[in-house]
């Protein structure tokens, strides 16, 4: 059975290949995508050649066990329709929309288990947004809002802004969003931040923030996300930067405010919630509030699958035009 591949073959480079795939086995599905989501994050790293080669690429999800080295696949966000059953699969199926961990393919197998099933009420498109919804529910653990508390948000992008949704929800003094670009800025206010805030203008919130998110993905502004939090501060630092590098002033405010860094990443849960929290509970939370956003508000791109390359470079080179792109198949 033939299918069409997204491979990232070099730096900056990706393209669609034929490969060959098996049916179903007897304890898997046959799925033909309908969108997958193009993260803005890690993916990118992946095409920017900015990732460490020796990392995992995520030891806990099967379809992306490996190194981060070219040629390879990458993807974690597909969304689509049930076409087939292998003999030993209970339960009917076929006809159902799923999500899948999976990279950009236009059909795949999988087993139920490695599945979420889509509710009606939820497009094909919104749901690729899972696993950012996830990664904000479980950022948002990490967190531990409090009641009257400052946060702000370093970073605006589809991750910092569903963050920011969740987080509105919180009876805190004070939310802001951190972002140089203006639109998504803006965006940040309408999903429930009291104010955006242009990284120049940071010295107007300079200790007296009780929790910073650092979702920037740029590594200088963990130090500035240090420099605006109050004694006895915390600071989550969700971001991943991949080869990345900056210099942190930690000789200055850090060492005698006794500053908390965190880091929070989705493939663990905080050790502390681990009594009460699975990865099964975090993901219910999160399809629950993914059906309570507005996600349209979301995706800024539909671009079709074929067409891929487009979605990578304007990721790269225009990013302030860019909220979510999806594929589209």
């Amino acid at each position: 059975m033939n299918a069409s591949a997204l491979y990232f073959t070099d730096e900056r480079t990706v393209e669609t290949r034929s490969i060959e795939i098996d049916g179903p086995a007897s304890d898997e599905l046959l799925i033909e995508t309908e969108f997958s989501a193009v993260s803005a994050g890690t993916e990118l790293l992946v095409y920017r050649n900015e990732t460490p080669p020796e990392t995992a690429v995520d030891e806990t999800i099967e379809s992306l066990r490996g190194e981060f080295s070219y040629p390879m696949q990458y993807g974690y966000a597909a969304v689509g329709e049930v076409v087939d059953r292998g003999r030993d699969v209970e339960g009917d199926w076929v006809g159902k929309r799923v999500f899948a961990f999976n990279p950009h393919q236009t059909r795949f197998s999988a087993r139920p288990d490695d599945v979420i099933e889509v509710p009606e009420e939820l497009s094909a498109e919104h749901a690729t947004l899972l696993p950012t919804v996830e990664t904000a529910t479980n950022l948002t653990l990490d967190v531990h809002p409090r009641l009257g508390e400052q946060v702000v948000v370093f970073g605006a992008g589809v991750i910092g802004l569903c963050t920011v949704r969740l987080l509105s929800e919180f009876p805190l003094d004070r939310l802001v969003a951190v972002d140089p670009i203006e639109s998504r800025r803006a965006l940040a206010v309408e999903l429930g931040a009291d104010t955006g805030c242009h990284p120049e203008h940071l010295g107007e919130h300079a200790g007296e923030v009780d929790v910073a998110v650092e979702l920037s993905g740029q590594p200088d502004a963990l130090d500035d996300a240090i420099g605006v939090v109050s004694y006895d501060g915390r600071v989550v630092v969700g971001s991943w930067y991949g080869t990345k590098r900056a210099r942190i002033d930690f000789g200055s405010r850090f060492h005698r405010n006794r500053i908390e860094l965190v880091s929070s990443q989705v493939s663990t849960i905080d050790p502390e919630l681990r009594g009460r929290w699975d990865t099964d509970r975090r993901m219910d939370t999160a399809l629950e509030w993914l059906g309570r956003m507005d996600a349209g508000s979301l995706v800024s791109h539909q671009i079709p699958f074929e067409e891929a390359g487009r979605a990578y470079e304007l990721l790269d080179e225009r990013e302030e035009s860019a909220v979510q792109v999806v594929l589209t198949y």
